[in-house]
């Protein structure tokens, strides 16, 4: 009983501290067949942290919301192909696996997250119904039944190394790319409008 309370003071500070930081949300689109596909997320900083050591955090499960503060939203107005796995047309969560060894891969999750006023009683009011993360004991675990798609990621590397953890979708030959992207590395996989 009381590691699960150690962990879920442990993830309610984590989710004061988050507010209190205040990082910038973006918004990134591209049209597919003319319809919309958009990804809104929160844009966390290193300041001074390697992304190893930020990624050395994660609960057992290896599970990240793919930004920080808010869930990251993809909300698609066809049906996809997210790495060659069908989406259809809806609003999603989005997470990312970050195993220690192997390739990362994006997770799509029909769970529309929990109210933040539910995590922590003492939520601002502008934030105490916006749709956070499960940060309860159990995290994704709780919510891996949803579990839409699953999508293993390209790595890759950039230059100059981002500061803010950034997410574009970029117009390519049959779809888009989604890319992420965070110090000096990235992931990337293909989106397309599903046939």
């Amino acid at each position: 009983m009381k590691m699960r309370f150690v962990h879920v003071a442990a993830m309610v500070s984590l989710a004061t501290a988050a507010v209190a930081a205040d990082a910038p949300r973006d918004v990134a689109a591209v049209s597919l067949n003319g319809k919309k596909v958009s990804i809104e997320y929160g844009r966390p900083a290193l300041k001074g942290r390697t992304l190893d050591s930020l990624i050395a955090q994660l609960p057992p499960e290896r599970v990240w919301r793919a930004g920080v503060d808010q869930v990251t939203t993809l909300t698609t107005e066809t049906d996809l192909q997210i790495g060659g796995k069908k989406v259809k047309a809806g609003k999603y969560t989005l997470y990312v696996q970050a195993p220690e060894k192997g390739d990362w891969a994006l997770l799509v999750n029909s769970d529309q997250g929990i109210p933040l006023i539910k995590l922590w009683d003492q939520a601002p009011s502008n934030l105490a119904n916006a749709p956070w993360p499960h940060l309860e004991e159990g995290g994704y675990t709780n919510i891996a039944s949803k579990e839409v798609a699953r999508a293993t990621m390209k790595p890759g590397s950039i230059n100059p190394a981002s500061e803010l953890f950034t997410i574009t979708l970029s117009p390519a030959q049959q779809g888009a790319t989604l890319k992420l992207a965070w110090g000096d590395r990235s992931w990337s996989l293909d989106v397309q409008a599903a046939q």
